[in-house]
């Protein structure tokens, strides 16, 4: 079906529904960033393939509300299927909520499926529209009568692991979720987070490209822990072994009629941003409601001893995949290979990963952009923007494997060939910023927007700047993405603590010509303690050689230049014990003062 048939019809059903307008959110009923395939609304009704925005579709106009890391995409995929970009002035804000305001006559009903918006979402847009008279519907799935072959629910196999494997048992984990319930005088919470339950109940399972989680529900009070999982995607002793941890197991589907029977003497405590608006209404209206952060997801953040030990362990193994990787692609181009693509280089990366030990998948789809590509954050080639590699311009490279042993994520930039004094220039700057971050001490309690605001001083300096975050949480073995902290310039009332890994990925980016982001994870330590207080600091995790080809040393301070040194021999110091002679001699070379 036409993506314009597809937007007739559902013009269609909104009229006979006395339907307005209808907003479509990018999430599924966990909340989740990347979606399994049967809640992939956006793509399936526009063929926008970002993993951010929202529709919104009227009689007149249907538009997608998405962020500067999308605009060019966004541009391509909707020509001629009816849509049209509306660019976000700020990223993730309901800005489409004005324009409803603004352009809809009061007495407008506007509608959703309340599966695929959050608690949070869905009062805010009732709190904004209600009030000037328009009439709000949150529990309407208007796709579900014209998605043919709508994809099931995934059936795919989970499994559980170990208290070696992750550092501490699911028992310790409900205990420390019941305490925060007691501090916050609440007996219950629900936990709908695909993420969280991964990590409370030490699962993991492939039900979401790149991210290893289960679909799944739970529900714990003070005496009793109930997980809501189709119990076929375990064995039957991975059932029993939960159950004698005293977890009752039921379906997923179970969650709805549990909801509603929760006993009025219940106090819940639930997060209105990881909640969907079609759970939240089935919760009893007279029970008591504590809206606050899942603890678990605070929890999780802060990575213990042996999750710290084994990502030391995953970056090692992924920087030799990484330095493999290189290495045949500069060999390839000196041999005059011309049939290297972006789409080639992406697999041929995979590949190098997954002979790596305790290997699972990607982290997230690699973004492999060639000159012009690179100017895009979130690209990722298709068959018709696939460019073929030549021995000149940008080459940027972001990708991330999910092993047993934790998740990586990581950005370099190379030359091909003949770099310019402008590409020179604004990759030293970006690099610049990436140590100031990296190196930076900071006290206890500094939020995120203030490493955001050191990281971004270098490209200030030359009025230059970069539209997306400079760095987000990262899971262990779980979500390359992970709150509740990040490193952005929203005021996020949320402090850096010691344990957490975070990404610092400055960029720069001209539309049309090239891109540069340089990106290493850290991990936030304890630095020291005197009269003014604790202060902590990044330990860079990653090992990947930072290519010195690009650097102008005229923008950089000794302190950089000796950074830079030092990191480039620690790499190599790390790596070479698992290379051959040969990689090792190539990787020196890369790996030497400048």
């Amino acid at each position: 079906m036409k993506i314009s048939e597809k937007l007739a019809r559902l013009r269609k059903l909104m009229q006979d529904k006395n339907i307005d307008a209808y907003i479509i959110p990018s999430s599924d009923p966990h909340i989740s960033e990347y979606l399994p395939d049967r809640f992939k609304a956006i793509l399936w009704t526009s063929g926008f393939s970002g993993s951010a925005g929202t529709l919104v579709i009227t009689q007149n106009f249907a538009g997608l509300w998405t962020d500067f890391r999308y605009f060019v995409q966004a541009n391509a995929q909707l020509k001629d299927t009816g849509f049209e970009l509306v660019p976000l002035k700020a990223q993730n804000s309901p800005e489409y909520i004005d324009w409803i305001s603004n352009t809809l006559p009061e007495g407008s009903t506007i509608s959703f499926d309340g599966n695929l918006a959050s608690q949070f979402l869905a009062k805010y847009i009732e709190k904004e529209l209600a009030p000037i008279g328009y009439h709000v519907k949150g529990d309407l799935d208007l796709l579900e009568e014209i998605w043919e072959n709508r994809p099931a629910l995934p059936k795919n196999k989970a499994f559980l692991l170990t208290e070696d494997q992750t550092g501490q048992s699911r028992k310790s984990k409900i205990e420390a979720i019941r305490l925060a319930l007691k501090n916050k005088r609440a007996n219950t919470t629900v936990v709908s987070s695909l993420d969280d339950l991964a990590w409370i109940f030490n699962i993991r399972g492939n039900d979401v490209h790149c991210n290893p989680v289960v679909l799944g529900f739970s529900i714990i009070t003070l005496d009793t822990c109930t997980l809501y999982i189709d119990k076929d995607k375990l064995s039957v002793e991975e059932n029993a072994i939960l159950q004698g941890d005293g977890i009752l197991l039921k379906e997923y589907e179970d969650i709805w009629e549990d909801a509603r029977k929760l006993d009025l003497s219940t106090v819940l405590m639930y997060d209105s941003k990881r909640t969907c608006h079609a759970l939240y209404s089935c919760f009893p209206g007279s029970i008591k409601k504590v809206d606050v952060l899942n603890p678990s997801t605070h929890l999780k953040s802060i990575k213990n001893t042996k999750e710290i030990e084994f990502t030391r362990q995953a970056m090692v193994q992924d920087g030799v995949a990484l330095t493999q990787f290189f290495m045949w692609l500069e060999n390839e181009l000196n041999n005059g290979n011309s049939s290297l693509t972006e789409i080639s280089i992406s697999e041929k990366l995979t590949e190098f990963r997954s002979k790596r030990p305790g290997y699972i998948g990607d982290s997230f789809d690699t973004i492999a952009g060639y000159k012009a590509n690179g100017a895009l954050p979130h690209y990722k080639a298709t068959e018709e923007s696939n460019l073929t590699l030549n021995r000149d311009g940008l080459l940027l490279i972001d990708s991330g494997g999910q092993y047993l042993s934790g998740t990586t994520d990581i950005t370099r930039v190379i030359s091909l060939g003949n770099p310019t004094a402008d590409e020179k220039r604004d990759y030293t700057l970006v690099l610049k910023g990436m140590i100031e971050g990296s190196t930076t001490i900071f006290p206890e309690n500094t939020r995120g927007y203030q490493i955001d605001a050191i990281t971004r001083k270098p490209l200030w300096d030359y009025q230059k700047n970069y539209g997306h975050g400079t760095g987000h949480g990262v899971g262990f073995f779980l979500n390359v993405h992970e709150g509740p902290h990040v490193f952005n310039a929203a005021a996020i009332d949320i402090p850096i603590h010691r344990g957490t890994i975070t990404s610092i990925e400055p960029g720069l980016y001209l539309e049309g010509k090239y891109g540069i982001r340089i990106e290493n994870l850290v991990l936030c330590k304890h630095h020291s303690q005197n009269y003014f207080g604790n202060f902590l600091d990044f330990e860079t995790l990653t090992f990947c050689y930072i290519d010195t080809d690009l650097v102008d040393t005229q923008y950089l301070e000794e302190k950089h230049i000796q950074w830079l040194n030092e990191y480039n021999a620690r790499v190599y110091s790390e790596l070479s014990t698992f290379l051959t002679d040969s990689e090792k001699a190539w990787l020196q070379n890369k790996t030497k003062n400048i």
